[in-house]
This record gives structure tokens, C-alpha cells and sequence, in this order.
């Protein structure tokens, strides 16, 4: 007996219901994924565009320290002892406080 043509000839259904999972799948990964981290990136951002000379911050690395100064070119400068400082790129600066 060929099974072929019975294969071919059974019903394909579930188009509609397929499309519809995807969207709903889509729409609880934007939520509670992308839209909360989308979130706490502004939030940031926010923070390192309000940095100011002798704020407390933690360094992406883990350093602690008090700004010193801050540069035209993004670049600031963190005192971390009496007479250590150390320079850093501004995206490398994060609140006293903010989980990594």
C-alpha cells in the first residue's frame, strides 16, 4: 500500500493558531525582558550624564572612589586613596550602590 498520497491528503491546520503563539511568545519576552532592561539602561545613562566633581561612584571593576575630575572627552578621574588616581571612561562609572 502507498502512504503517500494518504500523508498528502490529511488536513494541515493550526496555521492561525501557530502565528498567534508566536505574537503572544513575542510579547512576554518584550515585557518582562527587553523592556525592563531597556529601562534600567536609561537609568543609567541618566546617572552618568549627571556626574559631578566629588560624587561618590563604584567603577564597573569593582574600584570605589570620589570623582576628581571630569574631562570634555568622557574621560573621568577617580581618586581612590590620598594621592592615587585613576582615570576612567564614563560608561565605566556606575551608582554607589547599583547591582553589576
Amino acid at each position: 500500500m502507498n502512504f503517500i498520497p494518504l500523508a498528502a491528503a490529511q488536513p494541515q491546520g493550526g496555521g492561525i493558531q501557530m502565528i498567534v503563539m508566536l505574537v503572544g511568545l513575542f510579547a512576554i519576552v518584550y515585557f518582562f525582558m527587553i523592556r525592563p532592561q531597556n529601562k534600567k539602561q536609561k537609568e543609567i545613562q541618566k546617572f552618568r550624564n549627571a556626574l559631578e566633581v566629588g560624587q561618590d561612584v563604584i567603577t564597573i571593576g569593582g574600584i570605589h572612589g570620589t570623582i576628581k575630575r571630569i574631562e570634555d572627552n568622557d574621560i573621568i578621574t577617580l581618586s581612590v586613596s590620598t594621592g592615587v588616581e585613576i582615570k576612567f571612561d564614563r560608561s565605566a562609572i556606575m551608582p554607589k550602590g547599583q547591582p553589576k
